[in-house]
């Protein structure tokens, strides 16, 4: 008989204890909660990059990687006292039953589903009963945006924030206007360009920030994931850079003795010739 997938992760909890044990590995039992932040965001990053490969055997391989961060992070708590892998895996189930009553209890109305719009709607108004309920009760006070961690990439957490204030209703009503938004903050950043401020750029610096948060606004109105985006236009730049480099130093020359204007039509053409390649 197929083993289950409890059965398959209960080995890998028993193998992360063996692992922590005192005859297991030195390097494993000296690790800490803060030891590990570099690898769970490495196994973060990794798991994006499985899922923008589009190969399920590896966005398989490194899943397994990032649930193995997840089970070390819970045995170090454990043999603290604090809570077990199994006491997180209750407490995200009880949550995900909780806010899905639409799912779970069946409470809509005339049993009409649910759009995907009502659905964040109801998941925010759970959120923000169980934030009073928690105060109510003495716990610690949650706002709507304090669950977005601030060690998140600025321009995921400008992504994240605003999604959270838009779910209760503090949102443009149209990407269009996103995008005016936008245009005044381009203004504001070229005031200050054209200012010929030098020394203290706090100025710019702040409008330059206002500027990102209105593009992650604009990215989340129109159902791109920024940091995706960003790292696709990253790859796009690289590869056609690459491509410029190479087709110089096929001549023999390099950058340092060329003119921006030589630079700049090599670039053009390495774009013509990108723009010909079929798109995958």
């Amino acid at each position: 008989m197929a083993e289950t997938a409890g059965t398959r992760f209960d080995r890998l909890v028993e193998i992360m204890r063996a692992l922590r044990a005192p005859a297991g590995c030195p390097w494993d039992r000296e690790q800490t909660h803060a030891s590990l932040r570099p690898f769970v965001l490495e196994e973060t990053y990794e798991v994006l990059d499985a899922i923008e490969s589009g190969d399920p055997a590896k966005l398989r391989e490194e899943l397994g990687d990032f649930l193995y961060e997840a089970v070390f992070l819970a045995q170090i708590s454990e043999e603290a006292g604090d809570f077990s892998i199994g006491d997180a895996v209750q407490a995200i189930s009880d949550k995900l039953v909780r806010r899905h009553p639409h799912v779970f209890a069946r409470d809509t109305p005339d049993g009409a589903p649910l759009t995907a719009a009502q659905v964040v709607e109801k998941w925010e108004t759970l959120k923000a009963r169980e934030r009073a309920s928690g105060e109510r009760t003495g716990a610690a006070a949650k706002t709507t945006l304090s669950g977005v961690p601030k060690t998140l990439p600025s321009l995921l957490r400008a992504y994240e924030i605003s999604a959270r204030a838009a779910a209760i209703g503090f949102d443009w009503a149209r990407a269009a206007d996103v995008i005016a938004k936008i245009e005044e903050e381009v203004a504001e950043v070229r005031h200050e360009v054209e200012s010929g401020a030098t020394g203290d750029l706090s100025r710019a610096e702040e409008e330059m920030g206002d500027l990102l948060f209105a593009i992650a606004n604009l990215s989340r109105k129109l159902g791109i994931e920024p940091e995706a985006a960003l790292r696709r236009a990253n790859d796009k730049f690289t590869k056609r850079f690459d491509a410029m480099e190479h087709a110089f130093a096929a001549r023999g020359r390099t950058f340092a003795e060329l003119s921006l204007d030589e630079m700049e039509e090599e670039w053009q053409r390495v774009k013509t010739a990108a723009g010909s390649e079929p798109r995958h």
